[in-house]
């Protein structure tokens, strides 16, 4: 997708998230297989990394993309640790933000959308396919039984969106817009990456576009920086949540659902209770474990 030609060349990040939102809503396509759903003014959008997918997409994705040879183990590392920042710290250093923006996707600059589809699906059977909650695709099924539609919601780019839902059955996906001319990338975002406000701008924009009713419908994260695309919604519901995500769901009575080990749950939690020197450790941790996957 390009954007328009106009378009500012520097925005705030306000814009950058209407925008990202609106070109996500744009580029989703529902799959053409469903058959009308029973009930067409009800739908439910479920966040991707750690809600429905154990870790994140994008570094599944970027870890396949390296074993072909798309970029080199230092990328790898410096994206695991920006990641590890966000998730544990629970804080967005606005300089890693930007380096984030300016950055993500470029490693497919170069390359074409339809190289990228056919690598994605490699990737999922790969990597992706087996980290698959199963409690998390049950409630996904549970929807779909009832003739709801089921909606993905991520930061990872719209291709890779769009085919863990057909690999899921689902009806389609919001994901982040990469910039690309005559089917060859630039390296560039359409706006924003798909995260916090623009989630929520992306999800009444399909909602407007499908005719959805949101007080009805129901939306699935793990984190609180998907607070605003839960608020939209009448069914919000956190999944394997965050410390911040779970307090707030209690005080507000959402529902919670955690499929990790109480263990796991557990130190998560403390982590994220002790950001500052958790984030510090996890970054050496992380770092370690990518060279070890990587290697």
């Amino acid at each position: 997708m390009t954007p328009p030609a106009d378009r500012p060349r520097r925005m705030d990040l306000q814009q950058r998230s209407t925008l990202a939102g609106e070109a996500a809503a744009a580029a989703a396509e529902v799959e053409s297989a469903l058959t009308l759903p029973a009930d067409d003014r009800t739908a439910a959008f479920f966040d991707v990394d750690n809600t429905v997918m154990q870790g994140a997409s994008i570094f599944h994705l970027a870890r396949g993309l390296y074993r072909r040879k798309f970029f080199t183990k230092r990328d790898i590392v410096g994206a695991a640790w920006k990641q590890a920042y966000f998730r544990i710290a629970g804080v967005e250093d606005p300089e890693h933000v930007a380096e984030a923006r300016n950055s993500a996707l470029a490693f497919i600059a170069g390359h074409t959308v339809a190289e990228l589809e056919e690598i994605s699906e490699e990737i999922f059977d790969e990597s992706m396919a087996q980290r698959i909650w199963p409690g998390t695709r049950a409630l996904a099924k549970m929807h779909l039984d009832q003739g709801h539609r089921v909606w993905l919601v991520t930061a990872a780019p719209i291709e890779i969106a769009s085919m863990i839902a057909r690999r899921l059955g689902l009806t389609g996906a919001l994901g982040t817009v990469a910039e690309h001319v005559d089917g060859v990338y630039t390296g560039q975002l359409v706006g924003e990456m798909l995260h916090g406000p623009a989630k929520a701008v992306a999800v009444k924009a399909i909602a407007e576009r499908e005719g959805l009713d949101l007080a009805g419908c129901s939306a699935y994260s793990d984190s609180y920086n998907d607070l605003p695309m839960l608020s939209v919604v009448g069914d919000p519901c956190a999944i394997n949540p965050d410390a911040k995500l779970r307090a707030h769901a209690r005080a507000e009575g959402w529902r919670i659902r955690d499929y990790r080990t109480g263990r796991k749950a557990a130190r998560v939690g403390l982590i994220a209770g002790s950001a500052g020197a958790g984030a510090a450790v996890a970054g050496a941790v992380v770092r370690r474990q990518v060279r070890r996957h990587l290697s």
